[in-house]
């Protein structure tokens, strides 16, 4: 059975996107079944595989929520070998006002994704960038969180709050919830500041950390805009090995911290 990995950082900017893309991509590569959705109003999941969705297509993960369509009925499968994805739009936006006085606001994607689970190894939940009931459906729907960050002196920056929050689910809706690991992005080795940032929270932060450092690369940056990842766009670049680098550490695990 699949596991349920949430991706997620509630300050932008981090590489939150673009490590649910291309973590998801590079284990479809290495044979791994997977599902990504993007639940982001944003939609910068969504956008960022666009070269390989179907245009026009209607369907998303707020239809799911809503009970208006079936799975099967709005995902794209196989958008990569190996790799199905679940699209967002702005409708998303609207979850919490419209949810809010709902019973069971709180897992109507853990219901989703209980429901898929047989069918993937691993299911990555692309999260907004913020705080609100979509960030505490993908906890309570999720088996472990990743955390992205960037590599500079803010990077602390709201993390203890975000792992209140991951405790506060642990303890009211999702027991088995926790961290995979902490991801350091746009690493630029040429700086002592990176290098700083990374020895300051491997001595101070009480969570796993992931050892695979992504770079800061143009080509990845590149990628988006073309609707690709980075395995498709440039094959040979920094980022993407460093993705592979980071879905075989992934694999490697057999789980995190609680």
């Amino acid at each position: 059975m699949g596991r349920v990995i949430a991706i997620t950082n509630q300050k932008g900017g981090v590489g939150k996107t673009t490590t649910a893309i291309n973590l998801a991509c590079c284990l479809s590569e290495a044979e791994q079944r997977v599902l990504l959705i993007d639940f982001d109003p944003q939609a910068n999941s969504t956008s960022g595989l666009s070269a390989h969705l179907e245009k026009d297509r209607e369907g998303s993960i707020y239809d799911l929520l809503c009970g208006n369509m079936k799975p099967e009925e709005c995902m794209y499968k196989d958008v990569l070998p190996g790799l199905d994805f679940i699209s967002a739009d702005m409708d998303l936006s609207g979850v919490e006002a419209e949810f809010q006085e709902l019973p069971d606001m709180d897992v109507r994607l853990k219901n989703i994704t209980d429901s898929l689970k047989e069918g993937y190894d691993y299911i990555f939940i692309d999260c907004p960038p913020s705080i609100s009931v979509l960030t505490v459906n993908a906890l309570t729907a999720a088996d472990s969180v990743i955390i992205p960050i960037q590599c500079e002196y803010y990077a602390l920056e709201g993390l203890n709050q975000l792992l209140r929050l991951v405790g506060m689910v642990r303890k009211k809706m999702n027991p088995e919830l926790y961290v995979e690991g902490v991801l350091f992005t746009m690493y630029d080795q040429r700086t002592r500041l990176s290098e700083q940032v990374v020895e300051s929270v491997r001595e101070n932060l009480d969570e796993p950390i992931f050892e695979t450092l992504i770079p800061r690369n143009v080509r990845l940056a590149e990628a988006p805009s073309y609707g690709e990842p980075i395995s498709i766009y440039d094959p040979s670049s920094r980022g993407a090995e460093s993705y592979r680098m980071l879905a075989a550490e992934l694999m490697d695990r057999e789980g995190g911290s609680y």
